[in-house]
């Protein structure tokens, strides 16, 4: 039961005090994925880039340093109310300049129209999305022709059915996989 808790806490985390653990978790050990997805994307000053699933922010906070352009525009979407909120203060100046739009919601129902982005990245998420499907569709359809997609994952193998579903004619997909540091 306490594992089903935590897994729970991962995937979704709450106010609460697991949630707190998992997010004290996110911002010790996912720093280095999320800075690398970032690097990895290599974004220009004025591109449009969405992270999948940002947790306590750190990946945007990363992105937002590198859109130095008045066109440059970041958005970020995650499914927990509890990261929302956390990310919504880190990154409070970014988002009253206009340069950051964070959703509350579902990689299955994303808030940008069609070929809308430049980027897209995610650390550690994609096993949580409850149709893998879904939302590799939902992000393929918000990714303009050319977009790079990177995934980053502390691991020593991704699932081939994860790159299969996201390669096409959009754009280029980078997996980086990092051993444990």
């Amino acid at each position: 039961m306490f594992a089903k808790w935590i897994s729970q806490q991962l995937s979704k985390p709450t106010r609460s005090l697991l949630g707190w653990v998992a997010k004290k978790f996110f911002e010790s050990n996912n720093r280095f994925l999320e800075e690398s997805a970032v690097k990895l994307c290599d974004i220009q000053p004025e591109n449009v880039v969405l992270e999948v699933g940002f947790g306590p922010g750190l990946g945007l906070q990363e992105a937002a340093r590198r859109l130095t352009h008045p066109g440059g525009k970041l958005y970020g979407l995650d499914i927990s109310e509890y990261m929302y909120n956390t990310a919504s203060e880190r990154l409070q100046a970014d988002i009253q300049s206009g340069k950051v739009t964070l959703f509350l919601g579902s990689v299955e129902q994303i808030p940008l129209g069609d070929s809308s982005v430049d980027k897209v990245y995610h650390c550690n998420c994609y096993y949580f999305w409850p149709d893998l499907r879904a939302g590799s569709r939902e992000i393929h359809r918000v990714m303009k022709p050319g977009t790079m997609f990177t995934e980053s994952a502390e691991s020593r193998e991704i699932p081939r059915r994860v790159v299969g579903k996201l390669e096409s004619d959009r754009g280029e997909i980078v997996h980086k996989l990092f051993p444990e540091h």
